[in-house]
């Protein structure tokens, strides 16, 4: 990226107050050839050797996911971002979440993948010094050694800083003694290396250690019984004078809590390409089932109700995909700018990744909620069939649930979206005060009926969207200047805010992705995503509305009030759109296909 286009990329958050053009956005419909290679050997991975294993996996049994990791290794599906140097493909962020992404439809598998290459490898890669990379790193990359990652505790879920783990340097200085308990670790089962957060003496912040299964002191509570993953390792953790050598201490001392909220931004976007990825599969399989299952003497995918369900399913999972490789393509145009201007390549990454923590805050919301919808309407879709543990919706259905908790609580991201947001505005990063005041002065100006000059294909549709903006701005900025310092303690207004930011920022993902795919294809070759843009960017009309009126309800009164619900109408008044003819075109194309073909 060159320095000029450095200045015209968008930054993290700016999508509420700048547009974006179709042209800057990667959408998937334009993976290249080798990309598609490496999604295909994902697919037949699946298809090979977890697939046919699913009960096995479930019932844990004995070094059964080990040595899938390791087939997983020996294909190079663990080491994709890797750098060369360290035994990976050195592939590019995009690729990874592709990777990610296909094999999320892998159940319990996916969960493992996602907790090695993710949380289990990246602290090392982005944090160790040169030694304790060449040391693990190759390792990890293979499968030979497996990781997880130690941070939560029985006292300490979101509030990860207030954990009571404790390392203490010992009186010759050679090692740390780290006691503590750590709980829902992800792999621990079967882990070689567990990358540890606890603080040092009364140290304010975390630090973290990269401890061997080796090393003494290690001893693991039997595996957890959960509601869905079952097949996925989950264990407590207890360190009991651990002795972890003092070169095990990863970056710097308290630099921990720093290494997990990175981690996080980058686990955050990934699970929302896993989970997307299990949401292609499970609307496969509902399509699929509504194709084979007569009742009343035809398939009940001749059925509007069933229709609706796979189209909606479709639609969202669709817009979902569009975020997320929209983000995937600005934080590693951010990162490519970072190297270009001397800084070391996994600085970089970090960078790159957290200049855009907002989307990744919103795409895991979106898209696990995304997921929460597909399975449960897939369920519906397979009616008696849906409830029996011999069909594929029991596993999808409680395997799903976890996704809203994983990486922060969907209500935590939501917070954190709003929090990010306004914290990057008061260091004057964002301007907000300026487009906010803006359109409070617009609230009293007589609104502008004439139609638009633009006529173009995607004129209403990016009519709408800035009209979503100035609704978020509007009601952002009456509940700042009314509730000021109280609005953190006021969590139902902030999930509000953040709601209205999610459908707007996926909202537009979508309109730019299918603008540039009319681009590349022609109109009529897109018929399908042009109906998918169009629902989708109604019913985020009324989602935004609606949580809009909810906010300032809860903080406005008198004529404020009666003046911002007014402008909250105009910024999300649609045309009168046929949405149940458009849904129909979109489940009568799926149906033809009988898969997710989007």
């Amino acid at each position: 990226m060159s320095s000029t286009e450095a200045v015209k990329a968008i930054k993290g958050g700016e999508f509420l107050i700048r547009e974006t053009s179709a042209e800057d956005v990667f959408i998937p419909e334009e993976w290249n050839e080798e990309q598609l290679m490496i999604a295909e050997t994902c697919t037949n991975f699946l298809a090979q050797h977890i697939t046919p294993n699913l009960v096995r996996i479930d019932e844990q049994e004995e070094g059964l996911m080990p040595h899938l990791m390791e087939e997983a290794g020996a294909l190079g599906l663990l080491s994709i971002s890797i750098p060369e140097e360290y035994g990976g493909f050195g592939k590019d962020f995009k690729t990874s979440m592709l990777v990610t992404e296909k094999l999320g439809a892998g159940n319990s598998f996916s969960v493992a993948f996602s907790a090695h290459t993710g949380i289990g490898t990246l602290p090392i890669l982005y944090y160790g010094n040169d030694e304790q990379k060449a040391k693990y790193i190759p390792k990890l990359a293979s499968g030979e050694w497996k990781g997880a990652y130690c941070l939560t505790e029985p006292s300490s879920g979101s509030d990860a800083n207030s954990g009571k783990a404790r390392a203490k340097l010992t009186e010759d200085g050679k090692h740390y003694l780290l006691n503590g308990q750590k709980m829902w670790i992800t792999n621990a089962g079967f882990a070689d290396i567990f990358t540890v957060f606890a603080k040092i003496d009364n140290d304010e912040n975390l630090s973290a250690f990269i401890v061997e299964k080796g090393f003494e002191g290690i001893t693991l509570n039997p595996e957890e019984h959960k509601m869905g993953i079952k097949g996925s390792s989950t264990r407590q953790v207890f360190f009991n004078d651990c002795k972890v050598p003092v070169e095990n201490l990863l970056s710097e001392r308290q630099n921990g809590f720093k290494i997990a909220v990175n981690i996080l931004n980058l686990g955050r976007i990934k699970l929302g390409g896993g989970t997307v990825g299990a949401s292609k599969e499970v609307t496969t399989l509902a399509i699929r089932y509504a194709n084979e299952r007569e009742q009343f003497g035809r398939p009940i995918s001749k059925y509007g109700a069933i229709r609706y369900k796979l189209a909606q399913s479709a639609i969202r999972t669709y817009a979902s995909e569009s975020a997320i490789y929209r983000a995937s393509e600005n934080m590693e145009q951010a990162t490519e700018h970072l190297v270009e201007t001397g800084m070391d390549a996994i600085k970089a990454k970090l960078k790159g990744t957290e200049q855009y923590a907002i989307e990744a805050a919103i795409i895991k919301v979106h898209a696990s909620e995304t997921l929460n919808y597909v399975v449960d309407e897939g369920v519906q879709i397979y009616g008696g069939m849906g409830y029996s543990a011999e069909a594929p919706m029991d596993r999808a259905y409680r395997d799903s649930r976890i996704n809203r908790i994983f990486e922060g609580t969907n209500e935590i991201n939501r917070m954190l979206t709003v929090d990010m947001m306004l914290k990057r505005a008061m260091k004057g990063e964002l301007d907000l005060m300026g487009p906010a005041s803006k359109v409070a002065g617009e609230l009293m100006s007589i609104p502008d009926f004439g139609g638009s000059e633009d006529e173009g294909l995607f004129s209403k549709e990016k009519k709408y969207i800035a009209g979503f903006k100035k609704a978020v701005l509007m009601v952002a900025g009456g509940a700042v200047q009314k509730l000021m310092q109280q609005l953190g303690k006021e969590q139902e207004v902030l999930m509000n805010l953040a709601d209205m930011l999610i459908e707007l920022y996926v909202s537009e993902s979508t309109q730019l992705r299918v603008e540039k795919l009319v681009n590349m294809r022609g109109e009529e070759a897109c018929k399908e995503q042009l109906d998918i843009m169009r629902v989708y960017i109604n019913d985020a009309a009324e989602h935004i509305a609606k949580s809009g009126k909810e906010a300032i309800n809860a903080f406005a009164d008198g004529d404020e009030r009666r003046m911002m619900l007014m402008g909250l109408k105009r910024f999300t008044k649609t045309e009168d759109f046929n949405t149940t003819q458009a849904r129909r075109n979109i489940a009568a194309k799926l149906i033809e296909e009988n898969k997710y073909c989007f």
